[in-house]
This record gives structure tokens, sequence and C-alpha cells, in this order.
């Protein structure tokens, strides 16, 4: 007896392609139940099941089109009303209604492909509206609009205009949610039919409401005239329907630090920090001290910094003082360095010679060099037969003469000990 094929489009396109390719038995694919997750950054459930309709919805106008539009239009009436619901072109919808990378599309689709194929064969004319088919009365994972939660209850406000229209239902058109109104800025209220704080009634009636902002400070008030306030934000007190600041500073509400004084702001105060000069203060700068810091004095009425270098307060040898903001440091005189916590003397590097980095052997060339010279100017001076250059010259070349001698006879004889 051959096998049954099963039931569902998907399940027995992969029978038939077992069959036609030999296989020892079907090619089955097991759907299971999408596990239950808590990550918040999932989906609502009908916000997939809303997205796969659509794709689904697309794909119908898409296959119309790639398929029909530009022939024979007596041959496309004829072929459209068999292909109009025909398995081919639900299998080409079905083939691009989820993208490759959504996953909560593809486990949906798995979930509820029998119930498509039902509504593509048996329930179309029935019920038109597969959203409302497939995620509301079937799967149950949408609620109609200005509805929500397990049992689809209507929003505040109504289902027609949830939240009086000034706000939005949490969980709205869900199985989900609390039901709970996020109203806009100025509205407030179970079903934001008020007006919020800083709001009034501009206008009113049977079906809308118009907020308008109070003048600055007030929180509640009857107009927007700064005279028609009827109770002030935190930082005010109503005064003959008006918002006045309260000096927080002159009262007990202030509460800052030992070393901070307070300024007040509107609505509010500040705490800022004293001076470096004042141990506690009453404001800005040394002249508002309640008593001079260590390293610091009161002269007239501000508290000025002492110098300490007036004193004998450094006891090292060829220590000098350098008075600082508040106090002083000790460090060594000029021409001094401290090594290991003594000031001693620098030493001066004696300044290099123009001829301090050429070798011995180099400076003889040098000198012997500097001599041919002044012998050669020497010699061409006696050659115009002046008497007193004559005897330079010969006096110089004699010089020479001795000096390379005496230098030569060293050499010699040094080789000749060594036995060179």
């Amino acid at each position: 007896m051959a096998p049954r094929a099963p039931r569902g489009l998907i399940p027995a396109l992969l029978w038939g392609l077992s069959l036609f390719l030999g296989l020892p038995g079907p090619v089955w694919v097991q759907l299971s139940p999408p596990p239950k997750s808590s990550s918040p950054t999932e989906p609502h459930p009908c916000h997939t099941c809303r997205g796969l309709v659509d794709s689904f919805n697309k794909g119908l106008e898409r296959t119309i089109r790639d398929n029909f539009g530009g022939g024979n239009t007596a041959w496309e009436e004829e072929k459209l009303s068999k292909y109009k619901d025909s398995e081919t072109r639900l299998v080409e919808v079905l083939e691009g209604v989820c993208s490759k990378s959504d996953f909560e599309c593809h486990r949906l689709l798995e979930l509820s492909e029998e119930l498509v194929e039902s509504w593509w064969f048996h329930k179309q004319q029935e019920a038109p509206d597969l959203f409302q088919w497939l995620c509301s009365d079937s799967l149950k994972l949408c609620c109609p609009s200005g509805t929500f939660g397990p049992s689809c209850l209507p929003c505040p406000g109504g289902a027609e205009r949830p939240c009086g229209g000034y706000g939005q239902c949490e969980g709205e058109g869900t199985r989900g949610g609390s039901g709970h109104c996020d109203c806009q800025a100025g509205y407030g209220g179970e079903a934001c039919g008020q007006c919020g704080l800083g709001y009034f009634e501009a206008e009113r009636n049977a079906s809308h409401l118009v907020c308008s902002a109070c003048f600055g400070p007030c929180a509640r008030c009857s107009g927007p005239e700064e005279s028609n306030c009827l109770q002030c934000k935190k930082g005010w007190a109503l005064h003959h329907l008006k918002c006045v600041d309260i000096d927080e500073c002159g009262t007990e509400r202030a509460s800052c630090g030992a070393d901070q004084f307070c300024v007040n702001t509107e609505g509010s105060y500040e705490c800022r920090d004293c001076a470096k000069a004042c141990l506690g203060c009453m404001g800005a700068g040394p002249g508002r001290c309640k008593k001079c810091s260590p390293g610091y004095q009161q002269v007239g009425s501000k508290c000025l910094d002492v110098d300490e270098c007036e004193m004998a307060v450094c006891p090292g040898e060829n220590e000098q003082c350098e008075n600082t903001e508040g106090s002083y440091c000790c460090v060594c005189a000029e021409g001094y360095k401290q090594i290991e916590g003594i000031c001693v003397k620098e030493q001066i590097p004696e300044s290099a010679g123009f001829f301090s980095e050429m070798t011995e052997d180099e400076l003889v060339v040098l000198q012997q060099m500097f001599f041919g010279v002044i012998i050669c100017a020497l010699a061409t001076l006696a050659a115009k037969g002046d008497l007193v250059f004559t005897a330079i010259f010969i006096g110089a070349v004699a010089a020479m003469t001795g000096y390379w001698l005496s230098e030569r006879s060293d050499r010699v004889l040094e080789g000749f000990i060594k036995g060179r």
C-alpha cells in the first residue's frame, strides 16, 4: 500500500520531491512551536503576524503584475481566472513572504501554514481580510483597533477613540499590554481627558479638548497670564495669584557644605565652593570668609596669603625659600642642584676648544701646514731683497727644522728602544 501524502502544501511538495529523487522515505520537516522567550527586543507576535500578512498581500500584487499586463487581453482574462486562486500562485507568494534574516516570520509561517492554505482554498470569499481571519480570529495574536489584552478589552476612552485621541493605549491591537494611556504633552488623566500640570483648558467641547501652557512657574492656572496662577511649581510661592521665587538661601531649605556658599536661582539654588583662603564663607572671594585658612591672615576684611619666606624657614645649606599660595617651599639656590636631599654645587663643564675633537696626529699635520704657509710667505718677501724679511725667513726655517728634527729624533729614539 503506497504511503499517503501528508496534509499541507509545503510538506506535500517535499513528499513529492522525495519520491522524484528516489529517496527511501519521505523528507519531513519537523515543525515545533516557538520557544518562549523573555527577550524584550523581540517583536510582539501580533506585529510579526501583521508584517507577514502585509508581505503576503504585496506578493499577491506582484504575482499578478509580473505574469499579466501588456499581452492579449482576452487570453489574460481567461488565464487570470484560473491563476488567481491557483496553487501555483500561492507557492510563488509564499516563497517571498519572509526575508532570509526574519526568523520570527519564518517561524510563524511554519506554524500557520495549514491555516493559510485553508484560507486560500476555502475561506477567501467569506473572510476576505486575511489579517482579521488569521491574526485575530484564528491565531488570536491580535485585537481589533482600540482594544488590548487577552480578552481584547476596550482602551480607556473607548475603542472608537482610545485615550481620547490624545495618547497611546499600551498594547492596543495586541493580546498584551496594560491598556494604560501614555498621554501627549499637556494632557493627563486616565483617558487623557484632562489638562496636565502646567496647562489649562483653552477650549473644550463634546469631542475635543485643547490644552495650552500656563505662565512659566505656574503648575495650575486659569489662563495664560502671569496673574492667572492657581498653584505654583516647586521653588515658587503663590502671592496674589502670581508665583514669586522663593529665596532658599535665606531659609532652611538650602543645604550646602561647610566650605560652600548658597546662590539663589529661579525656582531653586546652587552651592558653590568658597575661596581657597576661607574656612567657611558667606559668598565668593577672600573678602567673604568666616575664618582664614592656614597660611592666610586677616588683613582688613580679606584673608590674604602669608609670606612665610620673610622668616628663616629653610634650614638646609644652600637652600632658598619660595612663597606659594597658602604655603611655601624650599629649593636649591642658583648654581646648586639637589642630590639625595642635599643642595650641591653644579659642575660646569669646561668649554670645548676649536681643536678639542682632533687627534694628536691631526694637530701635528695642522701645525706643519701652518708653519709651511708662514715660511712660504716669508720666502716670497725675502726674494724681493728685503734684509729684514730675509732674516725672519732664515730664522723661521731654522726653528721649523729644529722642531721637526727634535720630534723626529724623539720618535726614532722611541722606536729604537722598543726594537722597531
